[in-house]
């Protein structure tokens, strides 16, 4: 990775934008699955060849998408997975029309193109366009509170947003605004930690460094740590850092291990008591095409979201994070936690961050709002590593010697993540 040009790296960098995002929300009083082309539908739990035999009689339908990366990329290999997953359960009668690297639409315009026909199925990114969507945006922004481990954090995280999504109206009622049906409200591409060209993990390191910033709440809490926020396009990230320009920026391993700018910024923070903040999106359909669906269809792509959810963490984010261990330390760096100084500056700014979307006004009650993201994501904490018995048994920085791919058996958090979250709200 270290050899790779600059002008590759930019490539790359420019399709990570959309690297953490997908929403469903098919409830009948909320503009979802209440209104099909109708048809039998299926009971939960249908096998495969209940669905064959459900779409046998049904004309082939033809969906119109987009992936955030090119063809056989670990960015989008959850996407490709749940789409063959979708074609493969109806008998081949559903199928679809695949754009990939964002060819249809760029990140910020994706609502559009489900708007306006280009695409049918799209991963959207609602924090591109706060003011459209301020209430999922002040759900994004509280995202910090998630613990930022990489086994129960990677799990949590990406469950309790989706809670508060689903049993917030006003979430639910701005993508119902905007013509879109959500199927995932929110999935991100793990913990963001602090890519350094030197070790800097205290306050007095941090000090004066220009650190290439994600957004507004990012910018607030890399000068609570005493850096500079810079704003650095993700196309100039690689070469922001090998020459200098940046000292440090804010990303996830997945988005440094695709960019390729680890080896220029080998020295990690990832600290699991103290997170930055993320730009998680959704992926949503165009309700117009929603609409003309049989309802069997809206249950099949609502029943393989198991694929989708599952395979954003077990193909993107815990394989990225083995390569980002693994060259950290070929390059001379490591992956750390935070001095007691900079975790306590960083917790403290997180603090004033959650108290100010208490006044958001995008909800009816913002206490109440910002209460319930508290309790979901204490209510996940629990269940992944207390009930389901989840655990960190090593950190980032050893993740790339421990990990295997049948180290973690995540079928049981799945199957509680649909029964306890999306399963109420599957079509019928």
């Amino acid at each position: 990775m270290a050899t790779r040009s600059n002008s590759k790296a930019g490539r790359l960098l420019a399709t990570l934008a959309v690297v953490g995002l997908v929403t469903l929300s098919a409830c009948a009083e909320q503009g979802g699955s209440g209104n099909s082309a109708g048809g039998e539908g299926l009971e939960p739990g249908a096998t495969k060849e209940d669905y064959i035999a459900a779409f046998e009689d049904l004309d082939p339908i033809e969906i119109r998408t987009q992936t955030p990366a090119p063809k056989g990329s670990t960015t989008g290999k959850n996407v490709e997975d749940y789409l063959a997953a979708v074609e493969e359960w109806s008998g081949g009668k559903i199928t679809f029309d695949i754009a990939y690297a964002n060819a249809v639409a760029q990140p910020a315009e994706i609502d559009d193109a489900l708007n306006d026909g280009r695409l049918d199925l799209g991963q959207v990114l609602p924090i591109y366009e706060p003011s459209e969507y301020p209430a999922t945006a002040a759900l994004i922004e509280g995202g910090f509170i998630s613990d930022q481990s990489p086994v129960v954090g990677a799990l949590q995280s990406n469950a309790w947003p989706n809670d508060v999504a689903f049993n917030t109206p006003e979430i639910m009622e701005e993508w119902d605004a905007h013509g879109l049906v959500p199927l995932v409200p929110v999935y991100n591409s793990g913990s963001n930690g602090l890519f350094c060209s030197q070790e800097r993990n205290d306050l007095s390191s941090i000090s004066g460094t220009a650190v290439g910033s994600g957004g507004t709440a990012q910018s607030k809490q890399i000068e609570a740590l005493g850096g500079s926020p810079a704003s650095v396009a993700y196309t100039e990230l690689y070469e922001s850092l090998e020459r200098g320009v940046v000292g440090c920026t804010v990303s996830s391993p997945t988005v440094a291990v695709l960019g390729g700018y680890l080896p220029q910024a080998p020295h990690v923070v990832i600290d699991p008591a103290a997170g930055f903040a993320l730009a998680p999106g959704g992926m949503a359909f165009s309700k117009a095409k929603w609409e003309e669906l049989p309802l069997v269809a809206q249950q099949l792509f609502w029943d393989k979201l198991d694929v989708f959810i599952g395979g954003n963490i077990v193909s993107k984010i815990w394989p990225n994070s083995v390569e980002a261990a693994a060259v950290a330390k070929e390059s001379g760096g490591s992956i750390q936690a935070f001095s007691d100084d900079a975790r306590a500056a960083l917790q403290a700014v997180n603090e004033e961050l959650l108290d100010d979307l208490r006044d958001v006004r995008a909800v009816g009650d913002g206490d109440a709002f910002v209460d319930s993201m508290l309790e979901a994501a204490e209510r996940w904490l629990e269940i992944v590593g207390g009930d389901l018995g989840y655990a960190d048994e090593v950190g980032y920085n050893d993740f790339d010697t421990w990990y295997t791919e049948d180290a973690i058996d995540i079928e049981p958090f799945l199957q509680k993540l649909l029964d306890d979250t999306f399963a109420e709200h599957r079509p019928s």
